[in-house]
């Protein structure tokens, strides 16, 4: 049994958010939450609300035991780039890529 979240188009670049997912891939969900709150990462927040996104999927969907749930999987994925002009000297003209991410949580009950 699993439970997951997943956001899809996420403004920020899976290079950002792979760093912080790292740090709770296979934690608890009290100590994952724990370590989101004080990582000052963008991404942090982000994926802190998808955490909780992920817990109550558990909770009220598979009926899961919240004290037992774990990180089972965690991984961003590149979204659509979204390409931007920046002027630059002598009328030359830079190209900004603003990426975007596909981020998905998977959590499981520890047996």
């Amino acid at each position: 049994m699993e439970a997951r979240a997943v956001l899809r188009y996420a403004r920020i670049s899976p290079r950002k958010v792979k760093i912080v997912i790292d740090l709770i891939r296979n934690k608890p969900v009290g100590t994952a939450l724990a370590i989101l709150r004080h990582t000052p990462k963008a991404a942090s927040e982000i994926l802190e609300k998808l955490l909780k996104s992920a817990i109550a999927n558990a909770e009220n969907n598979h009926d899961m035991d919240v004290e037992k749930l774990y990180i089972a999987e965690a991984y961003a994925n590149q979204g659509p780039t979204l390409k931007r002009i920046r002027p630059r000297a002598h009328g030359r003209a830079y190209r900004i890529r603003k990426r975007t991410s596909h981020i998905t949580l998977v959590l499981k009950e520890k047996e």
